[in-house]
This record gives C-alpha cells, sequence and structure tokens, in this order.
C-alpha cells in the first residue's frame, strides 16, 4: 500500500469513529486523546514483542503483533493528518537524515 493510500483510508476511518465518539461522549476525541490511544497501543505492541520472543505470556484473546504495528501505523496517520503533517513527506525526510547520519 502506498502512503497516500493509507492517509485517504486513514481519513475516512477516522471520520467513522468522530462520528461514534460524538454519539457516545457528546464530541469528537481531541488530538491528544487520539496520542494518548497511540501510546497504549504502542505500549501493546511492546507486551506482543515479548509475547513472541517467549518472555511475557499471552492468550488467544489479545490481539496479533502484526494488527497492533498496523493500528499504531493508523494512529501515527491520524495524528500527522490532525497536525497537517505530510505523512509521505515527514517519512521520506526522517529516512533521509538516518541515511546521512549514518554514512558520516
Amino acid at each position: 500500500m502506498e502512503i497516500n493510500e493509507l492517509v485517504a483510508r486513514t481519513k475516512k476511518i477516522r471520520t467513522a469513529y468522530h462520528k461514534l465518539e460524538s454519539k457516545q461522549n457528546g464530541q469528537p476525541w481531541s488530538s491528544e486523546q487520539d496520542a494518548l490511544a497511540f501510546l497504549t497501543d504502542a505500549g501493546l505492541v511492546g507486551r506482543l514483542v515479548m509475547a513472541h520472543q517467549g518472555s511475557w505470556p499471552t492468550d488467544q484473546t489479545e490481539p496479533t503483533l502484526d494488527y497492533k504495528i498496523a493500528e499504531c501505523m493508523w494512529w501515527l496517520s491520524t495524528i500527522a493528518d490532525a497536525s497537517h503533517i505530510d505523512l509521505d513527506t515527514a517519512l521520506e525526510n526522517f529516512l533521509q537524515s538516518r541515511e546521512q547520519h549514518l554514512t558520516n
């Protein structure tokens, strides 16, 4: 999947969640709440990596590692969009920065 497709699909899904949040809470989540949700899922990625390596107990009702990694990517796309950050440009700039840093 291309990043632009990720961003477009993320926006549609987030819009649907905003409607649900408005129904449940009277307003959609803020960017701060989105960031906290991302951090929660990022923590779960850590636990699932540990479970994958055999150093943390798990059960079959937990989401899978690949699902949680993808969800974190979705959250990051959502946060970038809300912050008016072009995810494709940001990622390209980051990768170029790291490549240059590691080749010098």
